[in-house]
């Protein structure tokens, strides 16, 4: 049999959540199988396997450097894979490039908007680019200025724009052509909190109306929140995937954060009387329990060393990742 063949029966039968329920190769957006890119003394990306589900919001967790943008930039035929398939939206990444292209948008991580034309010029030169007609392109620039919230400022120049309202801007480009997959590399770097709120709040509308796939990259923990499914990244690999949800209830444990009069006997205390590990922070001793809330008084009460503070946390997406790296995102990234 040939490889196309067995790929072909790979992306129905081994595809995650088949089995009863249903899904079939139009359901999936986006499969990829032993995906890798090599360069000259560095392997990129180590055998990615991915499926992702056609009108999900599916993101790629990792710290920079892990592998999520080359991956992303060889499901948008960007860069040629050095060994492994792909299809996106139906079409083979290596095989038909064009045809991949003409189903996906991509917003980029660095803003590439043209400050020197408008809002609505910007969208127009792209509606060029894709060949749309005429009268289908100012019915599509209007429906997406109006999707994204900018079409007060059509007519404004771009260079005018906040850094939000710029990424709104390349979000309703990368939707123009109306592709049934949007790839979003980085989607809100470089913005603020209640900015990036703003942009995740016209994503979840443009998935609502426009029923289109979001894949996007981030190393943002709160970002990844937002997603239906995740996929951790790290050196190239992914190390576990499932709903945000899903993969911090695998953890079973409650973070528990103690501040004392002497943080390293309390470390000591730790391990010595409960059995605990725990690991220096910021913000004091972090350690993981499974049942903080109760855990808490007998800590008090038998730790020998006075308690200045103690936080306990449901675990988060930092914790998958330190649970399944050894490490956290943040430590990863190198941002503290």
């Amino acid at each position: 049999m040939s490889g196309e063949a067995r790929f072909t029966d790979l992306s129905v039968r081994d595809a995650p959540g088949a089995a009863g329920a249903g899904l079939t190769a139009p359901s999936v957006s986006v499969l990829a199988r032993g995906l890798r890119k090599s360069y000259p003394g560095v392997e990129a990306v180590r055998g990615v396997d991915l499926t992702v589900r056609a009108g999900e919001t599916f993101g790629f967790l990792g710290p920079n450097g892990a592998g999520k943008s080359t991956t992303i930039a060889m499901l948008c035929t960007l860069a040629r894979p050095t060994a492994g398939r792909a299809t996106v939206a139906g079409a083979d990444v290596t095989a038909d490039p064009a045809a991949v292209r003409r189903r996906i948008g991509l917003v980029f991580q660095d803003l590439t908007v043209d400050g020197d034309l408008t809002a609505a010029e910007n969208l127009r030169f792209h509606a060029d680019l894709y060949g749309l007609p005429h009268r289908t392109a100012r019915r599509r620039v209007a429906e997406m200025l109006d999707l994204v919230g900018l079409h007060g400022r059509r007519h404004s120049l771009v260079r005018t724009f906040s850094g939000g309202m710029k990424r709104r801007l390349e979000i309703a480009r990368g939707l123009l052509h109306a592709p049934r997959v949007l790839f979003l590399d980085e989607p809100t770097v470089g913005l603020d909190p209640q900015t990036r709120a703003q942009v995740w709040d016209h994503l979840h509308r443009v998935r609502q109306q426009r029923a289109v796939t979001l894949f996007l990259t981030t190393h943002h923990l709160e970002e990844a929140e937002h997603c239906d499914r995740i996929a951790v990244i790290d050196d190239g690999r992914i190390v576990t995937e499932g709903t945000p949800a899903a993969l911090k209830a695998a953890i079973g444990t409650d973070r528990v954060v103690l501040h004392t009069t002497d943080d390293a006997a309390a470390r000591t205390a730790l391990g010595e009387r409960f059995g605990l590990a725990a690991r220096r922070d910021p913000e004091g001793l972090l350690l993981h329990v499974p049942d903080g809330a109760a855990f808490v008084p007998v800590l008090c009460a038998r730790l020998g060393v006075p308690v200045l503070s103690v936080t306990v946390t449901r675990p988060s997406l930092d914790d998958v990742f330190l649970h399944c790296t050894g490490r956290t995102i943040r430590d990863a990234d190198g941002t503290r």
